[in-house]
């Protein structure tokens, strides 16, 4: 399962992105915004689609606003959740392979359409690579820091 979230800024590119994960034969749970509205805030939507990936880690997320930041710095307040705010495609395959980035942070403002749908499919077909040595990194981010 895929959840979207997204605030005004975001809007636009979350409703291509939905079209994007039908064409590519995606299930996936939009939890808002459901409408276009000026005054509501990034983190409500990036709060909503953190909660599940946390509740299920193997699930995937995407999180969208204007510069990408609020909703990944949001995101990776959650347990389990590993977001990781997009550049490029190549520099996701690398976070996934890596990192095991489970929620995608966009930034509406910053990123061409074309370089957000070859970002999404990267994100989408590119698998954790389960190296010995990627898992004691994610082991060690997961420790509580005291």
């Amino acid at each position: 399962m895929v959840y979207i979230g997204a605030d005004h800024r975001g809007f636009h590119l979350k409703e291509l992105i939905k079209h994007w994960l039908d064409d590519l034969g995606y299930e996936y749970e939009d939890l808002g915004a459901h409408e276009l509205d000026a005054n509501d805030d990034y983190t409500q939507y990036a709060k909503l689609v953190a909660e599940r990936i946390s509740i299920n880690p193997e699930d995937r997320g995407i999180v969208i606003c204007g510069s990408g930041v609020g909703v990944d710095i949001t995101a990776n307040r959650f347990p389990g959740v590993r977001a990781g705010l997009a550049i490029d495609a190549d520099q996701i395959h690398s976070a996934r392979n890596d990192d095991d980035i489970n929620v995608l942070a966009l930034a509406a403002d910053e990123i061409p359409e074309d370089e957000a749908k070859h970002i999404l499919e990267t994100f989408l077909e590119t698998e954790f690579s389960k190296e010995e040595k990627y898992l004691r990194r994610i082991e060690d981010m997961d420790e509580e820091i005291e």
